[in-house]
């Protein structure tokens, strides 16, 4: 890590998550300026993400993989929200990881039965989540393009979305891509509101679906169960 401001590197002692931070009062050792608090906030935020992960699968190779996605994804959305650009080298690297994790996670065997018995159809559900994740937004944002003349919606989220159908699947990609869009629209539009912004404003829609991922990684499966118990099976 290093100084915003300086761009010295901060030494170890120095980069201790949260704690360092109020240590040395919001401030670079070496320049003395102000550092931002959004950094310790991030850290608290991916601690909070890391125990909740934990209070979910454990610690072991499913809190490791899981845990490494949603740290993917907060990077992602901050990214986002400051420059509008989500990284080639994280997403596209995000979709064959994701991939593999999907392939590993299939079953609790050895991985060369897992790879036997499960390679085809896990793989199967992988990809589909990565065209159906990727392609939907690609889809609305091309529809949208067509219609108004003015690109609505950036590749970036394509990728990012293809990313997250490659280790969560379809089911699970589209429920992402449905509380992104309710946060958007919400928080979105009541910042665009509040802030005074013209309805031509930019928003990150990378932070909100990448939020969103998050969610859905901690409380996705339970979501859908409970649809399906409630409301898809009572009406057959």
């Amino acid at each position: 890590s290093h100084c915003p401001n300086c761009k010295r590197l901060i030494r170890w002692y120095d980069n201790v998550p949260i704690l360092s931070y109020f240590l040395l009062g919001g401030r670079c050792r070496q320049c003395n300026r102000k550092i931002s608090i959004r950094y310790p906030l991030v850290e608290a935020l991916s601690g909070i993400v890391g125990l909740l992960m934990y209070d979910k699968f454990g610690l072991g190779i499913e809190w490791v993989i899981f845990f490494s996605f949603s740290a993917a994804l907060i990077v992602l959305a901050f990214i986002d929200l400051d420059h509008r650009i989500l990284p080639d080298p994280i997403t596209l690297n995000g979709i064959w990881v994701g991939i593999l994790a999907s392939v590993y996670l299939a079953q609790p065997s050895s991985l060369a039965v897992r790879l036997l018995r499960t390679i085809d159809l896990e793989l199967t559900a992988s990809l589909l989540g990565v065209f159906i994740g990727g392609g939907l937004l690609w889809g609305v944002g091309e529809a949208y393009f067509r219609l108004r003349g003015i690109e609505g919606m950036g590749f970036g989220d394509v990728k990012m979305m293809a990313m997250v159908g490659a280790l969560l699947g379809a089911p699970l990609a589209l429920l992402t891509i449905l509380i992104g869009s309710l946060l958007g629209v919400v928080i979105g539009l009541l910042y665009i509101r509040v802030a005074g912004k013209s309805r031509q404003y930019e928003l990150p829609f990378g932070t909100f679906l990448a939020a969103a991922g998050i969610v859905v990684v901690l409380y996705g499966d339970e979501f859908i169960n409970w649809y399906i118990d409630r409301i898809i099976q009572p009406s057959l």
